[in-house]
């Protein structure tokens, strides 16, 4: 299966979520990709949208490979078995856990400067990213979400690999998606557009979708 946009992955994905259609919880994406298709998923489903700041840690010599994730809130995921597989060194994730909390500070403070976290205490929150891998970044979203005081977290991503789901069981409450492939190799290989999403298209949508609630 292929999406035309991160647009287009929103609205699919929106339709496996209308059970949540007006029933108050929020939606939150995760910056940058995951963000555009948040936004359709709130406007379908009437519901507020907001952000769950995270951010990779990518082994260092193939960073496109994540050991583990921190997130908002002092949450930290590390993925124990990358690490022993890739034969990374304690040393260098501290390395590298450094330099993505200053990022993750970084992107904490312009994000809020702008847009303030909506509560979720009490609330369901729907995690939303444009695609699962490792699952390190999704499972530190949902930790996040639930630090803030959801009591409810819906993981939902438009596609992932096959038993994904079984890897987010301790962090996600449910979990949803319009496909799982059996050949995931990347999440930009599904589809037709996969274009950086930037910080000012991250703020529009935010800006947008706070105007329409």
């Amino acid at each position: 299966m292929r999406f035309e946009n991160r647009a287009d992955a929103g609205r699919e994905l929106a339709a496996r979520l209308l059970s949540w259609h007006d029933a108050g919880a929020v939606v939150l994406g995760l910056p940058r990709g995951g963000v555009p298709v948040a936004a359709e998923v709130a406007r379908v489903l009437h519901a507020r949208l907001d952000v769950v700041p995270v951010r990779k840690l990518g082994v260092p010599f193939q960073p496109e490979l994540a050991f583990g994730a921190i997130g908002e809130g002092g949450v930290r995921v590390i993925e124990h078995d990358t690490m022993k597989s890739t034969g990374m060194l304690a040393s260098e994730a501290a390395e590298v856990e450094a330099c993505e909390e200053r990022a993750l500070r970084s992107r904490v403070h312009h994000l809020r400067a702008l847009h303030p976290a909506v509560s979720l205490l009490g609330r369901t929150a729907i995690v939303v990213d444009d695609g699962i891998a490792t699952g390190a970044t999704a499972k530190a979203a949902c930790l996040s979400v639930r630090r803030r005081g959801a009591t409810h977290v819906v993981l939902a991503v438009p596609v992932a690999p096959m038993g994904w789901a079984e890897n987010i069981a301790d962090a996600a409450d449910e979990c949803v998606s319009v496909a799982e492939e059996p050949h995931f190799f990347g999440v930009g290989q599904f589809y037709v557009d996969f274009g950086q999403v930037s910080d000012d298209e991250v703020d529009r949508l935010l800006l947008e979708s706070r105007a329409s609630v």
